[in-house]
């Protein structure tokens, strides 16, 4: 039997969950596009779920790498997109790749709008230095992205790359940035690998699965008390190394005899839910995307499976509450990214019409380093990686400041709850 979950005294924070998507496998959806606008693209996500009432995602806790609760950053000292309002710029745009249509568009979209909500502080400030965002649509498939990189380093504007943003378009395009000397600075690839490849133009704005697995796991055998795990993953970059490291961390909790695969695009996920349901596991945890983690945790709950149901940041986005509906109450969402403070949260659903998702805080952080990049007088490409490079300063949701691979010096996951 679990033991109760303590939730963590939220009052001034708001949902905004973050995950890494990577689809790595095969893409959906139709041609990618890229839009060189500073307007918002692909349609928008929901937070009301039509089977659910009023759930939502809840941050719960936030934990480090071993399972322990950390007290959690207020960002109150943040670093301002507006600076001083002295800047001076000419021509200067910041390149945003991913998912912006297609089954996981959302996770896109809510990077895209947390960087609109920095850029336009920042704009609003600084009348002589409009920066533009250009936007360019991946769909989440690392095919289409080697089609999109191009674009974008040929693009002589563009000094700075928010993105990409899943784990196998990053991997699949990360040689070409490399090379073009682009600054690359995700805000959602967790996939640990990416930072091993040599790519000194590259920067990880969140903790990776190597973090995020074992903390979950710890968290999952220690605090939440569940003795046996069935581990499910789906065939994207991301899943699979995430899987690997739950798993490991799970240790003897993970039950062999109910390990699963699926993949993306799956929509029927019967032998998978009859293969749990003769195991009767305490959890399953499922590493992959929200698009087939909602009709998954709803064939689950019909199959009679009432196993607490567990995933990451793939999952952890206003419209798996969306299309799983009431199905999605009581499952558990890990997350490398940070609640949204009420302040920002508000001004977010004013520009955007909806509450930040995953990845909106570090869409906004990472494009307020940039954007403070380019105000201190950067209009080069070799000029702004050297600058993150060397970059520390407090952030919405953590404090950034990079090691010599790429990775943050300190990373910390949340746990979230639908409820």
């Amino acid at each position: 039997m679990r033991a109760a979950l303590v939730l963590v005294a939220a009052a001034t924070l708001t949902l905004a969950a973050c995950g890494d998507k990577s689809a790595g496998g095969s893409g959906s959806g139709s041609e990618s596009s890229s839009a060189a606008t500073s307007g918002a693209s692909g349609s928008s996500s929901s937070s009301a779920a039509p089977a659910g009432g009023d759930l939502a995602i809840n941050p719960l806790v936030q934990i480090d790498i071993d399972g322990n609760e950390v007290e959690a950053s207020t960002g109150t000292d943040a670093v301002s997109p507006a600076g001083d309002g002295s800047a001076t710029c000419d021509g200067v745009s910041v390149a945003m790749a991913g998912a912006l249509t297609g089954p996981n568009a959302a996770l896109g979209l809510n990077i895209l709008y947390g960087m609109q909500t920095a850029l336009k502080e920042h704009n609003d400030a600084n009348a002589n230095c409009q920066v533009e965002i250009k936007q360019f649509d991946t769909e989440g498939d690392p095919q289409k992205a080697t089609q999109v990189a191009p674009q974008i380093v040929s693009d002589a504007s563009v000094i700075g790359l928010l993105g990409p943003a899943f784990s196998g378009e990053t991997k699949a395009t990360g040689t070409i940035f490399s090379q073009a000397g682009l600054l690359s600075l995700t805000a959602s690839a967790t996939n640990p690998d990416l930072t091993a490849n040599g790519w000194t133009n590259f920067f990880r704005g969140l903790a990776n699965d190597a973090v995020q697995g074992p903390a979950v796991a710890k968290y999952l055998t220690g605090s939440a008390g569940f003795s046996t795990v069935c581990v499910v993953k789906d065939n994207s970059d991301y899943g699979v190394g995430l899987a690997e490291t739950i798993t490991e961390g799970l240790g003897d909790a993970a039950d062999p005899s109910c390990a699963a695969d699926v993949k993306t695009g799956d929509k029927d996920f019967s032998a998978t839910v009859q293969l749990i349901a003769g195991a009767e596991p305490d959890a399953i945890f499922y590493a992959g995307y929200y698009a087939e983690a909602a009709p998954f945790v709803a064939q689950l709950r019909e199959g009679g499976v009432e196993a607490a149901f567990v995933s990451a940041d793939g999952t952890n986005d206003p419209q798996f509450v969306d299309q799983a509906g009431s199905a999605a109450e009581g499952a558990y969402l890990s997350c490398p990214c940070g609640p949204a403070p009420e302040e920002f949260a508000a001004t977010y659903e004013s520009e955007h019409g909806q509450v930040p998702g995953v990845y909106s805080v570090e869409g906004y952080d990472l494009m307020t380093i940039i954007l403070s990049g380019i105000d201190s007088g950067i209009t080069d490409r070799a000029g702004l990686v050297e600058y993150v490079k060397n970059y520390q300063g407090q952030g919405l949701a953590r404090e950034y400041q990079w090691d010599d691979n790429g990775e943050l010096s300190s990373s910390l996951i949340w746990m979230y709850e639908v409820g």
